[in-house]
C-alpha cells in the first residue's frame, strides 16, 4: 500500500465529505474479507480526488476503530457487525479517540447524535473490564493468559493500541545519523535516536517525509526499528553472498545492502512483479551497486537452485516482522 502522510489528531479537519469517506472505508474494511492496509489502498486507488491529508484522516480514523472496536462497541452498545453503522463508529472514534471538539462535529450530526459523543467523551477513559481494556478477542486473550500474566497481557495489548511511530533508516553509507538529525532539526522536525537500531530515527509527528530532500536524495528510507534490528541479526559481511528471499518492495534488502558496504552480491527475491517494480526507485536513490532483483516462481525456481550451496546467509522474513 502507498502509504498516506500520517497526521495527528490535532491537525485533522472534520467535514460532512471526510466524515461520508470515512464511513465508506470502514464499511469496506469491516467485510473482513482482505487485510485493512490493502482494503484501503484499493479504496484510495478508487478515490484518486482524495487528498493526501484527507487519505491519512481516513486512515488514522479506520484503524482507531480496529485498535479500540471492543470499547467503541461498548460505548455504542452496539456490535460492528451487526447493529452500528460505519458511520456512527467513525464519530464515537473522532470524538472519544481522535480528539474531535465536539463544536467541531456539532454540523455533522443531530442534536441526539451530539449528545451520545459527549456521553462517548465523558466515559472513554473510564474504568473498563479486563477484557475491553485489552480490546482483544476473547479467543485470543484466552490464549494469551497461558502465557502472560494479566499486568503482561494488559501492557502488551496497550502497546499494540498505540498507532506505530514514524521511524526512519539513515543510510549510512552515504551519511551519518548525527547529519541526518541536525538537517531535521534546522527544517523544524523533530526527532531522536531510536532506542536500538544504530541506523534508525524516530520522528517525534508524522510529517510528509516522503517530500523531503533527505529522502528523495536516498540519505534516509521509512522503515520501522523492528524491520532495521531483523537485518542487524542476519549480520551480512562485506564481500558475502545473500539472499533476501521475499524482497517484497526491498526496504530489508537496502538496509542488508548497507550493512554489506555494497559489495559481495545481494539477491532480492520475490514472486511478485509488481512489489519488485516498487524497489526500483528506492534501489536507485540509495547509490548501493550490490543489489540484484529477481522475480521467481517459488522456492524450487531455477535461479534459486543454481545457488545452492553458494549462498552465505538468507533472510526469509515471510510475514513482514514490521
Amino acid at each position: 500500500m502507498a502509504n498516506p502522510v500520517p497526521v495527528t489528531p490535532a491537525a485533522m479537519r472534520f467535514s460532512r465529505p471526510l466524515l461520508d469517506a470515512c464511513a465508506a472505508a470502514l464499511a469496506e474494511v469491516l467485510k473482513f474479507a482482505y487485510p485493512a492496509d490493502s482494503v484501503l489502498s484499493r479504496f484510495f486507488r478508487e478515490h484518486p480526488k482524495v487528498g493526501q491529508r484527507d487519505r491519512a484522516t481516513i486512515a488514522e480514523s479506520v484503524y482507531a476503530v480496529l485498535r479500540r472496536g471492543r470499547l467503541l462497541e461498548r460505548l455504542l452498545g452496539a456490535t460492528f457487525s451487526r447493529d452500528t453503522l460505519p458511520r456512527d463508529a467513525v464519530l464515537a472514534a473522532w470524538a472519544g479517540l481522535l480528539g474531535a471538539n465536539l463544536k467541531e462535529l456539532e454540523p455533522l450530526v443531530r442534536k441526539a447524535e451530539l449528545d451520545g459523543l459527549a456521553e462517548i467523551k465523558r466515559n472513554i477513559h473510564a474504568a473498563q473490564p479486563f477484557e475491553i481494556d485489552c480490546d482483544l478477542p476473547d479467543w485470543l486473550i484466552e490464549r494469551l493468559r497461558r502465557r502472560y500474566d494479566d499486568a503482561a497481557l494488559l501492557e502488551l495489548a496497550k502497546g499494540l493500541q498505540r498507532p506505530a511511530p514514524l521511524d526512519l533508516r539513515v543510510n549510512l553509507a552515504r551519511v551519518s545519523r548525527e547529519q541526518v538529525l541536525a538537517q531535521l532539526a534546522a527544517d523544524g522536525i523533530a526527532a531522536a535516536t531510536t532506542p536500538y537500531s544504530p541506523a534508525g530515527i524516530r520522528l517525534a509527528g508524522k510529517p510528509a517525509i516522503n517530500r523531503h530532500r533527505l529522502f528523495a536524495d536516498g540519505l534516509i528510507e521509512v522503515q520501522d526499528e523492528g524491520s532495521q534490528l531483523v537485518c542487524h541479526l542476519l549480520g551480512p559481511r562485506r564481500g558475502e553472498m545473500v539472499v533476501d528471499f521475499c524482497a517484497g518492495a526491498g526496504g530489508k534488502t537496502l538496509a542488508l545492502g548497507v550493512l554489506m558496504r555494497s559489495t559481495g552480491r545481494l539477491y532480492a527475491f520475490d514472486v511478485s512483479d509488481k512489489r519488485l517494480a516498487r524497489f526500483k526507485p528506492r534501489l536507485a536513490r540509495s547509490g548501493l551497486s550490490n543489489v540484484h532483483p529477481q522475480r521467481i516462481e517459488n522456492e524450487r525456481d531455477p535461479r534459486v537452485g543454481r545457488l545452492a550451496g553458494k549462498i552465505d546467509r538468507v533472510l526469509v522474513d515471510a510475514p513482514c516482522s514490521g
